[in-house]
């Protein structure tokens, strides 16, 4: 795989690759912060919604890496659903590839806090594969 550099947004927003896991899939991870910070004490919800692109977008650069495909990959859309308040601790994501075809992907992501089990947040993200420019 080669190496996935996250963007400056997510820089910004604290993001990090805190492990690429057995499956060869970057974890991100993001520290709470004020910067983060929506009603004191939680995590914003845009926040979290941030994290889930940045961790979908990382699985699938892994997955295309693999295949040997040189896509560019342009978001189409993304649902998320809000399960539980994200408080004060490190946030982990973790995206899955759930189809690549030649076209369009499909990624399912999840977001925690200490116990995978017990998810902040999950979303499904599509996006739209094009080819290289040049």
């Amino acid at each position: 795989m080669s190496e996935f550099h996250l963007p400056p947004y997510a820089r910004t927003m604290g993001m990090e690759i805190d492990h690429v896991d057995e499956g060869g899939v970057p974890v991100i991870a993001m520290d709470f912060a004020q910067r983060v910070e929506g009603r004191p004490g939680f995590l914003h919800g845009g926040a979290i919604g941030g994290l889930l692109e940045m961790a979908a977008h990382a699985a699938l650069r892994a997955e295309l890496d693999r295949q040997g495909s040189e896509f560019r990959i342009k978001p189409v859309n993304i649902s998320i659903e809000y399960l539980r308040g994200g408080v004060q601790v490190r946030t982990f994501a973790r995206g899955e590839v759930i189809r690549a075809g030649r076209r369009v992907a499909n990624v399912r992501v999840e977001a925690w806090q200490g116990d995978r089990s017990k998810l902040v947040a999950s979303s499904w993200m599509n996006f739209l594969l094009a080819p290289p420019k040049g």
